[in-house]
């Protein structure tokens, strides 16, 4: 990014004094922060406050870290009744309808994209498949819904960021010429499954140390005790090379929460605070990053595809993985809608864009602008679309009384 420091602290200054200022205002309005984080970095970017090279290794860290702290902080708030009452659903929207997913949007995009090949389609489907924890926090944090709901888009959006990451890298491997495509899915399956077990263990150790320190730790320490928890088992799982650090931080979160019972007050708003600060700061980089990217090509092509992305692909693949799912309709449509894109199709873009694919440019491009609509769409709707929820469920409720 070209920008000074003394620069960057006062842009991120003003940005986070708007958005703490802003945020209970935001609450009861169809804005919010990730919209107003995205429109901010786009006019700095119109106004050459801010210049942000996609190319750049600092873009691509701001983003990493943002995914980890997130995932973190989301794992931490996995209740342990829910994961043992309330599984299906997620199971379903992991193992069905993310992979449906991707193969509808690689179908649209080979379709609407026809220089791209057969692997290139799968690699934009696979950047785009995640649903993102950033923009769906308002929802599930909303006790007004019914748990099943806040549960399931809580748990997903954490696990499908770690879990779509092998795919990005299988077909990424692809494109650009692997020589054995079954060797490669072993290879990131692994990683995955290893990924899980580095988060396990450290969480366990973890909460087992935390115990026996002779004086324990101060209050104001528990969330930095708590992170670094985090810190390590993604370093461990990126350092030693076969394990996938996404899902090694947000399953130690997740163990973390469920081998402490209760997790401390301290440590989720320590974590909840890191995460709101650079959820910001990367939603202010992606808006700046959208300038700096443009389109050049079929702007009729592209809007086709984000169209698709947002009303066909995602809302089609959730209805038909919940189709054995004892859930309302309204509960349905709700989860089935929110799949929103965001850090984790930022970080994959980026990988995609550092590549050496002849046509990650126009992948990064098209994934881009549908992570920007995505924000937007699903940004604005949050709030109404939990207070159309909220009101459905309580003229249910009420019709149950007068039966």
């Amino acid at each position: 990014m070209d920008i000074t420091f003394e620069l960057a602290l006062l842009v991120v200054g003003a940005l986070l004094l708007a958005a703490a200022a802003l945020s209970g205002w935001l609450r009861g309005t169809v804005l919010s922060i990730s919209v107003l984080s995205v429109g901010a970095g786009i006019v700095l970017a119109q106004l050459d406050v801010v210049e942000v090279d996609p190319a750049a290794k600092s873009v691509l860290y701001v983003v990493e870290l943002a995914l980890v702290l997130t995932l973190f902080a989301d794992g931490l708030v996995v209740e342990n009744e829910l994961l043992r009452n309330h599984w299906t659903p997620t199971a379903l929207a992991l193992v069905v309808a993310m992979p449906v997913t991707m193969v509808l949007l690689a179908l649209a995009a080979r379709a609407l994209f026809p220089t791209l090949s057969w692997e290139e389609a799968f690699l934009l489907g696979a950047v785009l498949s995640p649903t993102d924890p950033v923009v769906t926090s308002s929802v599930v944090t909303d006790e007004r819904l019914p748990p099943t709901v806040r549960h399931t888009l809580n748990l997903e959006s954490g696990l499908n960021d770690g879990l779509a990451l092998p795919f990005v890298l299988f077909f990424l491997a692809l494109a650009t010429g692997a020589d054995s495509a079954g060797g490669e899915a072993a290879r990131l399956a692994g990683e995955a499954l290893a990924g899980a077990a580095v988060g396990v263990v450290l969480a366990i150790g973890g909460a087992w140390l935390l115990r026996r320190l002779p004086r324990g730790v101060e209050h104001r320490y528990l969330g930095i005790y708590a992170l670094a928890l985090a810190f390590l088992a993604f370093g461990i799982a990126e350092e030693t090379g076969w394990a996938n650090g996404l899902v090694a931080v947000f399953v130690a979160g997740i163990a973390l929460a469920v081998v402490r019972h209760s997790v401390p007050a301290e440590v989720l708003e320590f974590n909840e605070s890191l995460s709101a600060l650079f959820q910001v700061i990367t939603f202010t980089v992606f808006g700046a990053l959208i300038v700096s990217v443009g389109w050049s090509g079929s702007t009729l092509r592209l809007a086709l595809f984000v169209a698709f992305a947002l009303l066909v692909a995602r809302p089609a693949a959730v209805l038909l993985a919940f189709l054995p799912v004892r859930e309302a309709l309204p509960n349905k449509l709700f989860m089935a809608w929110f799949g929103p894109k965001g850090v984790a199709s930022m970080l994959f873009a980026l990988l995609v864009l550092g590549s050496t694919d002849v046509n990650r440019t126009l992948v990064f491009e098209v994934a881009s602008f549908t992570i920007l609509a995505s924000i937007v769409a699903h940004g604005l709707t949050d709030t109404v679309g939990a207070n159309v929820l909220a009101r459905w469920l309580g003229r249910a409720e009420a019709a149950r009384g007068y039966s």
